[in-house]
């Protein structure tokens, strides 16, 4: 158990073999971290502390917002009041409950030793828990974390000049983005 030090978004884990998954932990501009699950062509894009989601598809040319489960076979996704989980047929599911705002990745045996990132490599040897995307080892937390950031950022966090809202931003957030909106 350690303390994420970094402002960057992360990779947490990815199937490096056969793509099966990947899973960042996204640094959002407003200080809230958001989880970005990408399992067949489908992105879960999940915000424990506003306890919204939304679900993408996309495909090579385009990419759409998805307001219902998908109807494929290899996603499975079930929404309830505090909790969503997710599930592909390659044994990945990932599960949050917004209340006690906790997630939990559990990859089936035949991802063993195939993925990596700040979860680890995998395979049930804690020597090599803290493995490098070059392959080499470190024992130093900074290191480690920033040697799986996917986006280029500073450990500062800039300051950014938020865009001021307009009276008809702000009507639309409440009717269509507040979690108890019945138009959401």
């Amino acid at each position: 158990i350690y303390d994420l030090a970094s402002k960057c978004s992360v990779l947490l884990a990815k199937d490096f073999v056969h793509n099966a998954f990947t899973v960042i932990l996204s640094e959002e501009t407003s200080n809230s971290r958001s989880l970005y699950v990408e399992m067949n062509q489908t992105v879960i894009s999940i915000h424990p502390r506003l306890k919204i989601s939304k679900m993408f598809s996309f495909t090579k040319e385009n990419c759409q917002v998805l307001d219902k489960p998908l109807q494929k076979n290899t996603t499975n996704s079930r929404r309830e009041t505090n909790k969503i989980e997710i599930s592909n047929q390659k044994g990945v599911s990932l599960s949050c409950d917004f209340q006690y705002d906790l997630c939990t990745l559990t990859l089936a045996g035949w991802h063993h030793g195939i993925s990596a990132g700040l979860f680890g490599t995998n395979d049930n040897e804690a020597g090599n828990e803290w493995m490098l995307p070059n392959g080499s080892f470190t024992d130093n937390v900074q290191e480690f974390t920033q040697s799986w950031q996917v986006n280029k950022c500073s450990l500062v966090p800039k300051k950014e000049k938020p865009c001021p809202a307009t009276g008809k931003q702000n009507i639309c957030k409440v009717f269509f983005e507040e979690p108890l909106s019945l138009l959401r």
